[in-house]
């Protein structure tokens, strides 16, 4: 297949949250994310953030510029499938509804972890 140099501006990947439930366990829940064609410049920027990130935390240190879970995934979130209220009825992406998620507990940090995934070449997990 020839590579085709122009891309579409954004590409769904599936994104796994492990999210605790009772018992001292953990409860997979997963949805499709759309994630945002970045260039590979912005790809680097963000790496190095988040590598930034992690380092912090390992020596327990709070970054005091702004940069979060939360920014990172916002920046590459433009969308998903998926995601359902309490009736099983599907929720619309929106800056608000995403905000709410975001909100919630690890979430933002499995976003991270596909959105890399997807763009360092990582198989899905069956």
């Amino acid at each position: 297949m020839a590579f085709v140099l122009k891309q579409s501006a954004s590409y769904k990947w599936p994104v796994t949250c492990r999210l605790p439930v009772d018992g001292g366990r953990f409860e997979k829940q997963t949805f499709d994310a759309e994630f945002k064609r970045l260039p590979q410049a912005r790809i680097n920027e963000i790496r190095v953030e988040a590598q930034r990130m992690v380092k912090a935390a390992e020596r327990n240190e709070l970054l005091d510029d702004g940069i979060t879970d939360q920014s990172i995934a916002r920046e590459v979130l433009v969308g998903w499938a998926g995601i359902v209220d309490d009736d099983g009825d599907e929720i619309k992406f929106s800056d608000a509804t995403c905000d709410q998620l975001l909100n919630v507990p690890m979430v933002a940090s499995a976003i991270i972890e596909a959105y890399f995934d997807s763009v360092v070449g990582n198989k899905v997990k069956n």
